[in-house]
């Protein structure tokens, strides 16, 4: 068993520690926010902040987060209003089919978080890795852009 902070709330994972971390979210806690995309920590899909910086829940287990805070798509809204991000990604219609909106709205917290004021190569450095099929990348660009605009 294996003690975590999920969106702000004090859970007890009874799983083995090895168990991946997307699959607690998704299948025990129904949080389906994060996406299984490739399962190798490379499209970005499962993205999840770990202590506010972003990480590939995929690839991580019950074990390596221990102890620590996540958050979820799921847990950037208050339960009023949506996360600044979210609606700058609405408002800048960023994406098209939306199974990568996950790790592109989470990837753009964690870099607001740390950068409020992000230029278009930073911007464009830490959306990088994270893929979209449909090809939304100039919409997802324009919608960091605003968030990042906004929270001037």
């Amino acid at each position: 068993m294996v003690e975590l902070v999920i969106n702000g709330v004090r859970r007890v994972a009874p799983l083995p520690a090895d168990t991946p971390l997307l699959a607690y979210l998704r299948n025990d806690l129904e949080l389906n926010g994060p996406k299984f995309g490739c399962g190798l920590g490379e499209c970005g899909a499962c993205t999840v902040l770990v202590d506010g910086v972003a990480a590939r829940a995929c690839a991580l287990t019950l074990a390596n987060v221990a102890g620590r805070a996540v958050t979820t798509l799921e847990g950037l809204s208050d339960g009023r209003a949506l996360h600044p991000v979210q609606e700058a990604f609405i408002a800048a219609a960023g994406g098209q089919c939306g199974y990568c909106l996950n790790g592109m709205i989470m990837t753009t917290v964690a870099l607001l978080a740390a950068n409020p004021t992000p230029s278009e190569a930073q911007i464009r450095e830490a959306l990088r890795y994270n893929l979209c099929r449909c090809g939304a990348h100039v919409e997802i660009l324009a919608a960091a852009r605003l968030a990042a605009e906004r929270r001037r």
